[in-house]
């Protein structure tokens, strides 16, 4: 029995021909996300912009328009109500109230007295403000902790353009899947950031193949051309890179289907980060070392052949 190839093992496709093309593709991308962030900004969820939240199972399917209308009438601000998952599980979420630590207890009180007894209560959770604005800085801080590291550690396995090629299309990720989010209006909380820079190591790692077959063919074909070099390293690694993707894709629309709206925004980001991690590492981050001008330096000692050969 034959293996299965997605990509047959001697492609030959000139992604180097149409380096420009990706280029102008991914600066419209990740501008559109940038600008919709400034101007819409993202659907935060309690985590970062503190108030209540709670979860509750309703006997029978829940009827979300009683629900909003009974709720809506208790002046508590803004409520947010969606079924989660089955038609009997509801997630409500309120604005934080003004006040301290007890008019937020006596707003959850309020809630579970106009549910009434027909509802049981799974879980509640209060976010206060100042928690959910230290969080916000803690996930900014551990994508650019992040970034910088995994920039450190490029460069010394290879060289500088090899870091900065990495981390460029790293930020290009990160900002396209953010962008993403705003468009969707997914809710945005610590589940979807965590998908976020799992998004960030898998690309990377994707990278780090491509890459480390281009070190190896540098020293193979001293005399090859550049743009021929990059072309040979990315389709050389194309079998394996669109395998990976093909097949964590596969596990990650499993988790999609069946496993329930908890981790939905979660694999909603990794199935759309994995598919611009893949993209990035074959069509942004090679060609950029084209305009990094790669070094052909070549360590004494290291045997090379002719190209061709």
């Amino acid at each position: 029995m034959k293996p299965l190839h997605l990509v047959p093992d001697d492609v030959n496709v000139p992604f180097l021909k149409f380096r420009k093309i990706f280029y102008i593709v991914s600066l419209v991308m990740v501008l559109a996300s940038v600008g919709l962030f400034v101007t819409k900004g993202l659907n935060f969820g309690i985590d970062f912009r503190g108030g209540i939240l709670l979860e509750i199972k309703t006997d029978g399917p829940a009827d979300i328009g009683a629900l909003r209308d009974n709720l809506g009438s208790l002046g508590l601000g803004d409520v947010s109500i969606q079924e989660f998952g089955e038609p009997d599980d509801v997630l409500i979420q309120l604005q934080r109230q003004d006040g301290d630590e007890k008019a937020q207890m006596a707003a959850l009180a309020t809630v579970t007295e106009a549910l009434g007894d027909n509802v049981t209560i799974r879980r509640s959770e209060l976010v206060g403000p100042k928690v959910g604005d230290e969080l916000k800085e803690a996930g900014v801080y551990s994508v650019a902790i992040s970034l910088l590291l995994i920039m450190v550690y490029i460069w010394f396995r290879f060289e500088w353009q090899f870091a900065v090629a990495s981390v460029v299309a790293l930020l290009h990720d990160v900002l396209i899947t953010i962008g993403f989010f705003v468009i969707t209006g997914v809710q945005f909380d610590l589940a979807t950031l965590a998908a976020v820079l799992t998004v960030a190591g898998y690309s990377i790692n994707d990278t780090v193949v491509v890459f480390d077959r281009i070190r190896e063919y540098l020293r193979k074909f001293r005399k090859m051309e550049i743009p021929d070099l990059l072309d040979l390293s990315i389709n050389s690694t194309l079998s394996r890179t669109t395998m990976t993707s093909f097949t964590t894709l596969l596990a990650l629309i499993a988790l999609f289907v069946f496993g329930g709206e908890a981790i939905r925004g979660f694999t909603m980001a990794l199935i759309f980060g994995i598919v611009i991690g893949t993209y990035s590492s074959i069509c942004v981050a090679s060609p950029l070392l084209m305009v990094l001008r790669l070094n052909r330096k070549i360590p004494e000692g290291e045997e090379t052949q002719k190209a061709g050969a």
